[in-house]
């Protein structure tokens, strides 16, 4: 059964073929915009890799993940040979990707290293990112008929992915803040996600001081818990979107190791879960 936070309902469960997959609502509202979140159900992966692990690099055999890929792609309704993969680094790196890169991650390597963000307004470019406790984060501009999807973990938080994402869709299509939607994905939550002083000290380099009691605090054992959710919300804030226009996720994945992958929760020996979007044909 899957753990929500504080009572929440936002996220909605989808099963299709014995895969469960996650969406939001404001998004899955927008006509002509496909997306989802993978979960660990409905794969074929074994071991710490069960069900549906969507990573290369972890060790898994690729073969079943590639028919975990063809999985997931089918459940949510795209074709897995669109897919774009990015090249996660813990940057605030973002790229614009096209048709041309159709594949590149998933069926054949990639051009480009250390990019933790995709933006896109072709159709049918399907962008996907990973994750296994960092935030996914999900952009639609229905005026321009724009997206993207970034990953931001503390280092891309606090070097703002999200508002990095944000100008450079403005700067290639025009995108006004105030007219785009965001969700903030799945991932690790406050309660579970304690960090050290020197993560701490970015942070707050980072956030100006009036914010600091909404982002963390310090338990006795001189340690912090880090709301990166509550971080990457003052981060979208900051870039220009509307409050009403932010979708925050009530699952985390370490409160839910069976559904979903944590590095925390398993301490290292896991898989990869996906976030994936993209622009449909009219």
């Amino acid at each position: 059964m899957l753990v929500r936070k504080a009572g929440r309902h936002l996220l909605q469960e989808n099963r299709k073929d014995g895969v469960l997959y996650f969406t939001f609502p404001q998004l899955g509202a927008q006509p002509g915009f496909l997306h989802g979140f993978s979960s660990r159900i409905g794969g074929v992966s074994q071991n710490e890799f069960a069900q549906m692990n969507l990573s290369f690099t972890r060790g898994d055999d690729p073969e079943c993940v590639r028919e975990n890929y063809r999985r997931i792609a089918s459940a949510i309704g795209f074709d897995d040979r669109r897919i774009v993969c990015s090249d996660q680094t813990h940057t605030n790196n973002v790229r614009e990707v096209t048709e041309e890169d159709c594949g590149k991650g998933y069926l054949r390597p990639r051009d480009y290293a250390d990019v933790d963000g995709l933006v896109t307004n072709e159709p049918d470019v399907v962008l996907a990112t990973f994750f296994a406790d960092c935030v996914p984060l999900y952009f639609i501009d229905p005026e321009h008929r724009a997206i993207g999807l970034s990953h931001s973990g503390w280092k891309g938080t606090v070097s703002d992915i999200a508002g990095v994402t944000v100008r450079t869709m403005r700067e290639r299509y025009g995108t006004r803040p105030e007219a785009l939607l965001a969700a903030i994905g799945p991932s690790i939550c406050q309660d579970c996600y304690e960090v050290s002083e020197d993560v701490i000290v970015q942070v707050c380099e980072s956030y100006v001081e009036e914010l600091w009691p909404r982002l963390f605090y310090q338990k006795e054992n001189g340690r912090y818990q880090l709301d990166l959710w509550e971080a990457c919300r003052q981060n979208l804030l900051r870039a220009g979107l509307r409050p009403e226009h932010i979708e925050v996720t009530d699952v985390c994945t370490c409160c839910n190791p069976d559904l979903l992958f944590s590095h925390r929760a398993s301490h290292g020996k896991r898989g990869n879960l996906a976030a994936f979007l993209s622009v449909c044909e009219h």
